[in-house]
């Protein structure tokens, strides 16, 4: 039984860990966080990604879980009313179709539960080093021993260590698009009830969106900037970054500013993708975000990472666990796909893609390939 180690504990390594298992593979996760990341924005499972999930024997399971919004309004920087629509949101697109949005963590806890029982997990640990021999590849870890493992992926996001290890650093493959996310968690002070609210005021806005049954809001607050320099990106430097520029607002910004100052699950990254040549390198590849990040921009940051999931895992199974051959048919099959979704990011720069391209590219990939 071919021994797999996969870097991150998020939704594209869970799922991974998943499949490989289903294909009678031994899948190990290592995850740096001591458990499952709580927080994070909502996510939508579109197109072929779906199918992915109902062969886990999940869509029912996430079509409970699916956030039941109504509506939502565009706001000026005012805070004055100057669109609405009840047959759409941004962070989801049309209401009335069979794609889903859920929050991140019911996801991933969801993925967890159903996977964690023929699962290793190694929580509040990381990879240090790797070092491939001839017949498999030697990892260090933060704490733990060192461990010879068949294959390693690396499922571990924008800024994957695996990445770094096997291919070099984050600046040969990073493409910074040209703004910033931060999103965050607070009481629902606007008692919003199943509705959303968009403000853009000049190179800033938000989408606010009730969640926990109108109890709690999630917050996504976007910014344009260059590429900050490195003192600006430590987590605290961060927060105090995005509560300045929340506080500038004309509308509510103070008391968003103060929500974000003491938001536990608070987090801000750059809008980048990940552009690479090639994701394999010997017995190493990378998945969903690590080698393809599309950015939030697209939306389909969860639909590549559950696609990409299934692809790999099958393609490994078809190899009979060669390395050699199931990479080269995984890159074949994913690529053209990953470029359609990389690509609704761009299209309408400042805007959602539209909605011929996005049903276009969701389902521009058959997993029976």
């Amino acid at each position: 039984m071919k021994t797999v180690l996969v870097s991150g504990g998020g939704i594209a390594g869970s799922v991974l860990a998943y499949w490989l298992r289903h294909h009678g593979f031994a899948p190990t996760v290592v995850e740096r966080a001591p458990g499952r990341r709580p927080g994070g924005q909502a996510v939508d499972i579109r197109g072929v990604a779906l199918e992915v999930v109902q062969q886990m024997g999940l869509l029912e399971e996430a079509q409970r879980m699916r956030t039941r919004m109504r509506g939502m309004s565009i706001l000026d920087p005012d805070g004055h009313e100057v669109e609405r629509s009840t047959e759409a949101t941004f962070s989801s697109g049309r209401l009335d179709g069979e794609d889903i949005e859920v929050l991140r963590e019911d996801l991933v806890e969801m993925v967890y539960e159903h996977t964690r029982a023929g699962v290793e997990h190694l929580f509040g640990d990381s990879i240090t080093a790797l070092d491939e021999g001839g017949t498999g590849v030697r990892v260090d870890f933060a704490h733990g021993p060192s461990r010879t493992f068949d294959l390693v992926v690396g499922a571990d996001g924008l800024h994957s260590t695996v990445r770094r290890l096997a291919f070099g650093p984050e600046e040969r493959f990073a493409h910074h698009l040209g703004s910033y996310l931060s999103v965050f968690s607070a009481d629902n002070f606007l008692a919003l009830e199943d509705w959303q609210l968009w403000l853009r005021d000049g190179d800033a806005g938000f989408g606010i969106m009730p969640v926990r049954d109108n109890t709690e809001l999630r917050i996504a607050f976007g910014f344009g900037s260059a590429p900050l320099p490195d003192g600006l990106r430590d987590r605290d430097a961060l927060r105090q970054l995005v509560v300045d520029k929340l506080a500038s607002l004309r509308w509510e910004g103070a008391r968003l500013a103060e929500a974000a100052r003491k938001a536990p699950d608070f987090s801000c990254d750059a809008m980048a993708q990940i552009r690479m040549d090639h994701w394999s390198r010997g017995r190493v590849t990378l998945l969903a975000d690590a080698g393809y990040c599309p950015s939030p921009l697209s939306g389909q940051g969860t639909s590549l990472a559950l696609v990409g999931a299934h692809v790999l895992a099958d393609c490994l199974a078809r190899a009979a666990g060669d390395h050699h051959v199931a990479y080269a048919r995984y890159e074949r099959r994913m690529r053209p796909f990953v470029t359609l979704n990389q690509a609704l990011a761009t299209e309408n720069p400042g805007e959602p893609a539209s909605e011929e391209s996005v049903a276009h590219a969701k389902n521009a990939l058959s997993l029976h390939g």
